[in-house]
């Protein structure tokens, strides 16, 4: 069983379901509440075990009840936790979510204990004997300095930067990555230096046998390695909430290509594993091989 290290963001989240997002100064009827663990580095992490994936988690929260919550449900899930830091200072990060009836998002975020991860107070063991490190949003030096361990230790590695990927230098990092991960908004920024064809040739072009993968959303995604590109138009489904769909894609992509599935297939699997995220209310969908059957049955692929 392959096992790989998540790396990144553990946050608590309070999701509001309301009947419209609203404009500035304007306002939204909430229907539902609710609250729960999330964070990509977690969500993906989840994601992995339901996938029948060994899953640790790296990252940090706060000394707080949302701290102590979201360690137990990833533990409870079946994720080690044991590299999730407890920073009593700093409060567990929070995020804010509203969703509208068609799922989409906007979200509102309190940073918290996040970026408070202390790689030098990190054990060697923490990450020798995986076979992967799949590193998410947070601090470029973190990120590098962690994508090296992991080289020096022979463990590919994989990167989704998140919205911050125009906003932070992720380059010294992604120089040492297999894979990339990105949406459209965050392709048109990174791949082809502000214009706006995310395929555009650009300062973070594939190269050395990397891949780029870029997410479409319901329109599905493509691969970018080797000369090759490979596409997959995706699931049409009924999207009730779109969080952490992108990390139930990147579980996906993962969860295939390490047991040896070649990129094409991979994508299939990565769409049907996203496509679930988006029927589901929450971050976390709840995924299996016998979910991305049947999601590929019913839809024909």
């Amino acid at each position: 069983m392959p096992r790989v290290i998540c790396a990144g963001h553990v946050n608590w989240d309070v999701t509001m379901h309301v009947d419209d997002l609203p404009a500035p100064d304007g306002e939204a009827q909430v229907r539902e509440v609710r609250a729960a663990g999330g964070g990509s580095a977690a969500n993906v992490a989840c994601g992995l075990v339901g996938l029948r994936l060994d899953a640790a988690l790296l990252g940090s929260v706060g000394g707080d009840s949302y701290g102590t919550e979201a360690r137990h449900e990833l533990a409870a899930a079946g994720v080690d936790t044991t590299g999730v830091q407890v920073v009593s200072d700093r409060p567990t990060a929070v995020k804010y979510i509203a969703v509208d009836d068609a799922g989409e998002v906007m979200v509102f975020g309190c940073e918290g204990a996040n970026e408070a991860f202390d790689t030098d107070a990190l054990s060697v063991e923490s990450i020798d004997g995986a076979d992967h490190l799949h590193l998410t949003g947070q601090s470029p030096e973190t990120a590098r300095r962690l994508a090296t361990l992991a080289r020096d230790l022979g463990l590919t590695v994989s990167v989704d930067p998140g919205r911050l990927v125009g906003a932070r230098d992720f380059d010294a990092v992604l120089d040492l990555v297999d894979v990339l991960f990105l949406n459209d908004r965050e392709a048109a920024v990174a791949l082809a230096d502000g214009e706006t064809d995310p395929t555009a040739e650009g300062r973070l072009a594939v190269r050395d046998g990397r891949a780029v993968v870029v997410k479409h959303g319901p329109d599905g995604a493509e691969v970018r390695t080797g000369g090759e590109r490979y596409t997959h138009a995706g699931f049409d489904v009924d999207a009730v909430d779109t969080t952490g769909a992108g990390d139930a894609f990147a579980a996906g992509y993962l969860a295939a290509t390490l047991d040896g599935t070649d990129a094409a297939d991979a994508l299939a699997v990565a769409n049907a594993c996203g496509a679930l995220a988006a029927e589901t209310r929450g971050a976390r969908a709840t995924l299996s091989w016998d979910a991305v059957a049947s999601m590929r049955v019913r839809r024909g692929q």
